[in-house]
């Protein structure tokens, strides 16, 4: 079954008397269409800034137009043509006010039925989607947890993306399997600061260290902007060379890890890394000018996002009925990927379409947020995704012959 993935925090932005017209167009699929947004995160900016550097993703807009005509050509969604609409949000200006009036002109101008999330990290985003009665299919980097899903059901869905509650204990239990913490009795773990983290780690990880005799020292870093992101990063750096810690995680995704491993070496700060799929392993490889071979080496950690993790070499491209059915619905519209990196943002869009086709072919009655999504839980096996492990991680470490992070083992379910 797909995972019910719902994020909270407060919204800056609720519906009133005035909005109840886009929100029942949202709630409820009226006439011949149903519309989707897709919205895409422009990075140039970001790059620009940072001078990181990230495979080519291609054409989102083309990729969007191939996903509404396939599934269009099979039969539409619940019986009515797909309106896939394509919205570029710039993440160097990234900011809850600009997510509040992404929101707005999904759900008021756009008056959308679903909205596939890419690279929204703001704690206001998700809850302003929901009061507006909008699925969200989530693409985005950013942990969740489980009463979050209590909280906003039945809106927000990740079809591709597993369940940070889940992901934390599996981590820090691989990582203690493959010694990371061997000999140690602290390590520093940067967190992204919002709601879900702060329960996880309350609830998962200072439990889960104490187990294993490791006192973490917490790293808060507020990611409501690029300013506070890196002055946050490179705070935790300092710290943790004045606690002679040699051991670094990270928590949350939000470009964290990213951004920390290039600030604290500005610090003369050196340490041994763990790595997950949310913290976007392959771009530490892809970027030598800017991460530091220091990071890399003895880097170890839990994936099960292949695009996000691995080369092409370590696990060839495409594997799997449903990674072939995304990779030939992009080749019917003459759109083709030079690797399976350079398709991580085309597949789970693929995922969100797919997803969104079979649980609206399923819907009893009324095309509504709620029958949708009481058809999505009883999808089973019906949907699997194109970009992911089905429930499942691989241990990965960087393997220094080939310069590389390698897969380690077989496929091992979480929790």
């Amino acid at each position: 079954m797909a995972a019910l993935l719902v994020l909270t925090g407060c919204s800056t932005w609720m519906p009133g008397a005035s909005d109840k017209e886009a929100i029942n167009a949202g709630r409820t699929a009226v006439g011949a269409t149903v519309k989707v947004v897709f919205i895409n995160v422009d990075l140039q900016a970001v790059a620009d800034i940072t001078g990181f550097q990230v495979a080519d993703a291609g054409n989102a807009q083309a990729q969007v137009q191939a996903l509404e005509d396939w599934v269009n050509a099979n039969g539409g969604v619940g019986g009515k043509q797909l309106d896939a609409v394509y919205r570029r949000y710039d993440a160097s200006l990234d900011s809850p006010a600009a997510e509040e009036a992404l929101c707005k002109q999904v759900t008021q101008d756009d008056r959308a039925f679903a909205v596939v999330l890419d690279g929204q990290f703001q704690d206001n985003a998700r809850p302003c989607y929901a009061a507006a009665g909008t699925i969200m299919l989530d693409a985005t980097l950013v942990a969740s947890d489980s009463q979050q899903r209590e909280e906003l059901s039945p809106y927000l869905w990740s079809p591709t993306f597993p369940n940070y509650d889940d992901v934390m204990p599996a981590l820090i239990s691989s990582l203690a399997d493959n010694d990371f913490f061997a000999g140690r009795t602290k390590v520093g773990v940067v967190v992204a600061d919002t709601p879900p983290n702060r329960r996880l780690v309350k609830k998962v990880a200072e439990p889960a260290f104490a187990d294993l005799g490791i006192e973490p020292e917490i790293a808060w870093v507020d990611t409501t902007d690029q300013g506070t992101l890196f002055q946050g990063n490179d705070a935790a750096a300092v710290t943790f060379r004045a606690a002679k810690i040699d051991r670094v995680m990270f928590m949350g995704g939000a470009r964290i890890g990213a951004i920390f491993t290039t600030v604290a070496a500005a610090q003369s700060f050196e340490a041994k890394y763990s790595i997950s799929s949310i913290d976007s392993p392959q771009f530490f490889v892809n970027n030598p000018d800017t991460i530091p071979p220091a990071a890399l080496s003895g880097m170890v950690g839990i994936g099960s996002i292949p695009s996000l993790d691995v080369a092409d070499a370590q696990y060839p491209f495409p594997q799997g009925k449903a990674e072939k059915q995304c990779m030939r619905i992009y080749a019917d519209a003459d759109i083709e990927f030079t690797s399976r990196e350079a398709a991580r943002v085309a597949l789970p869009y693929c995922d969100a379409a797919r997803m969104f086709k079979l649980a609206a072919d399923g819907a009893d009655g009324d095309l509504t947020a709620e029958s949708w999504a009481q058809a999505a839980v009883g999808l089973g096996d019906s949907y699997v995704s194109s970009g992911a492990f089905s429930g499942g991680y691989r241990v990965m470490r960087f393997d220094e012959a080939c310069g590389c992070l390698k897969y380690v083992g077989p496929v091992r379910e979480f929790g």
